[in-house]
């Protein structure tokens, strides 16, 4: 799990709330079941609107990225092509072979898989760059997602304010519930903009992040199969990996013989 993402929401709240107790407020003044239904609900409509039924259902798989974090090593990643570009260059690419079921993942799986089969060196790369589009296409959905709910609960926040507006001056005749139904009005706007800033922009950032990571790895492992298949030395292998990374990431390659 990435605790910076639970630490992040949960600190969040729990500092607004302190603001609110520290100034002297009750917590039950923030708390109106029509302004969680005008914000959450209008949001949530929207998105019906704005999406076909089936990508709404991946947001919630989308948005788990954000709370799991998979730990992905791009130096044990180029430990493991330099270990096959060794392989390759004494045995022969056929010995990949045995090593393809050993591969977790799926990119670099059937990256191999090309290469042993004696697939031509441009089609395995034309292979393996659209399976990288496909796959930074669907993040970027992913994302959009999120970035479109930060944009509508602000929005639907102001709406229920402006709702609560209305209803105040149709009742202006009670001059003692003028107050009160000001500070109702204002909670969705408060609402939204928790919603947006605290949660919806923030896990679309998180997943832009996920994202630069997975694809800079599949791009390690796309550019170390191409050289493995052309038989580059091993030390070349580890040094054209390497570059991918940033000097202080490159301490955990290990130096090829």
């Amino acid at each position: 799990m990435d605790l910076g993402t639970v630490i992040g929401i949960i600190g969040g709240l729990t500092l607004l709330g302190a603001t609110v107790y520290t100034s002297g407020g009750s917590m039950g003044a923030f708390l109106h079941a029509g302004s969680v239904m005008t914000t959450f609900g209008g949001t949530l409509a929207a998105m019906f609107v704005a999406y076909p039924l089936v990508k709404l259902k991946e947001a919630w798989t989308v948005g788990r990225h954000a709370f799991n974090k998979k730990e992905q090593h791009a130096g044990e990643m180029i430990n493991m092509l330099v270990t096959f570009s060794e392989k390759a260059r004494r045995e022969g690419l056929l010995a990949l072979e045995d090593d393809i079921d050993e591969v977790d993942d799926p990119f670099l799986r059937k990256g191999v898989q090309l290469v042993v089969d004696g697939t031509d060196p441009e089609l395995v790369k034309n292979i393996m760059n659209t399976d990288l589009d496909k796959i930074e296409s669907r993040h970027s959905v992913g994302k959009d997602l999120f970035d479109m709910a930060g944009l509508l609960a602000p929005a639907f926040g102001m709406i229920g304010t402006l709702i609560g507006l209305i209803l105040m001056l149709a009742n202006l005749t009670d001059k003692a519930s003028i107050g009160a139904g000001m500070s109702v009005a204002l909670i969705t706007t408060l609402y939204g903009a928790i919603l947006a800033n605290l949660i919806f922009l923030p896990i679309s950032k998180k997943l832009e992040g996920r994202n630069y990571e997975e694809i800079l790895l599949k791009e390690i492992m796309l550019e170390g199969t191409l050289s493995i298949q052309s038989g580059d030395n091993p030390r070349i292998v580890k040094d054209k990996l390497a570059s991918f990374l940033a000097p202080s990431q490159r301490l955990d390659i290990p130096e090829t013989n």
